[in-house]
């Protein structure tokens, strides 16, 4: 029996577990060395045996026996078709989502290229990773590749985009934080924006291409404190608040800019940032469209409110913890996505029991919206309409 029983639910937020070689067939042979040699490549490999460790328990019969009953249970690489595309559709069947958004969780961030270059090799990681997310996805229509587009250069960001379509990636994710030299909303992007528009796809954000915290805050005097899975390297309570900074910075430039007004049909995501920053973010946009309207002609030239354009044009979605019902009642129905974040960690064991608890007392229209409605109006083209709404998934 499915996870998912009676309703349909599009999934915006999955990932694979990639292993250490997962980019090289793709990678432009001339560039890989220099990959290799990169010091974010070198300590995201280690000493390797996480790997051969990950390849033999899938081998394992006895282990893969229990696939069905620990679909959700178990996590990373111990997941169901975490790293092998051949196992995905099952895993695929066994939670009973009716689509999924796929990424990447080895090249988040883009090993820091996007930062600290050279430009070539931070457009070849690119690259290789979009041709081994399409590749992976190719194996069942219900699973969304993305693309990864960086906004170091204007023209191969353009250029980066047109391959990533044509190689069948069903949204281009770019960095919430700041490019260096530049903004994300300069009218050089145009060509980027212009290509997903008439593609009918989304624009994406995912954490792990956010500003980080700095690091000063973590020198309080005091121990240090376990991160969310028991060790030092990820997220904590702290480093958690500035998970939405940028991609709210990001945003907020790219609507009085009038990006999103100079493409009114195209779609923005934001995935695995939380949600809980939204309303009062939409407020502040509001409070400053009033405050600098005198002034600024770019404010005179927006088609509606800030607020008012993120209802038309951005997608979010919460944090199983967050107060989903909340949300929607503050930031409006149109807003919230539903997100498994299979096979992560923080995805929890039971995502439809935590957000259904929160959407206690919604409307059953919002409800829809928020578990299917909304992906499927983010995905536009990217999801065909065969798969959007799905008789065989349907309540009966």
């Amino acid at each position: 029996m499915a996870y998912v029983q009676d309703r349909i639910v599009h999934d915006a937020d999955s990932h694979l577990m990639e292993l250490q070689d997962c980019l090289d067939p793709y990678f432009d042979r001339r560039m890989l060395a220099a990959y290799h040699d990169l010091a974010s490549y070198r300590h995201k490999v280690g000493d390797g045996r996480w790997a051969a460790t990950a390849r033999r328990k899938q081998d394992d019969p006895e282990f893969r026996a229990g696939d069905a009953e620990n679909i959700l249970l178990r996590k990373n690489y111990e997941a169901l078709g975490s790293f092998r595309a051949a196992d995905r559709p099952h895993a695929l069947d066994l939670l009973g989502f009716a689509s999924q958004l796929v990424f990447t969780t080895f090249c988040l961030g883009n090993f820091g290229l996007d930062q600290d270059g050279p430009a070539d090799l931070c457009y070849a990681a690119a690259q290789a990773h979009n041709r081994m997310m399409t590749d992976f996805c190719s194996v069942d229509r219900r699973f969304l590749a993305t693309a990864y587009v960086p906004l170091v250069d204007f023209a191969r960001a353009a250029e980066t985009a047109r391959e990533a379509i044509e190689l069948g990636a069903k949204a281009l994710m770019i960095p919430s934080r700041c490019p260096n030299g530049h903004s994300p909303s300069h009218i050089a992007f145009d060509a980027v924006w212009g290509r997903a528009q008439e593609a009918g796809i989304p624009i994406l954000f995912h954490v792990g291409g956010e500003e980080k915290i700095n690091p000063a805050y973590f020198e309080n005097g005091m121990p240090r404190v376990k991160d969310f899975h028991g060790g030092e390297e990820n997220f904590t309570s702290v480093s958690y608040m500035t998970i939405p900074i940028s991609v709210m910075q990001t945003l907020a430039a790219m609507i009085i800019d009038g990006v999103m007004d100079r493409f009114p049909r195209l779609k923005f995501g934001v995935i695995e940032l939380g949600a809980s920053w939204l309303p009062g973010w939409m407020k502040s946009m509001d409070s400053a469209h009033l405050a600098f309207f005198k002034n600024e002609d770019r404010l005179h030239r927006l088609s509606a409110t800030p607020s008012e354009i993120v209802r038309r044009q951005v997608r979010v979605t919460p944090y199983p913890h967050e107060n989903a019902g909340w949300l929607i009642n503050q930031a409006g129905s149109e807003t919230c996505l539903f997100s498994s974040d299979f096979p992560h960690v923080e995805g929890g064991r039971n995502p439809l029991k935590r957000f259904g608890d929160s959407l206690v007392g919604v409307g059953p229209e919002a409800v829809d919206a928020f578990y299917a409605g909304n992906f499927i109006d983010l995905m536009g083209a990217g999801l065909a309409e065969d798969l959007r709404r799905p008789r065989h998934l349907a309540a009966a």
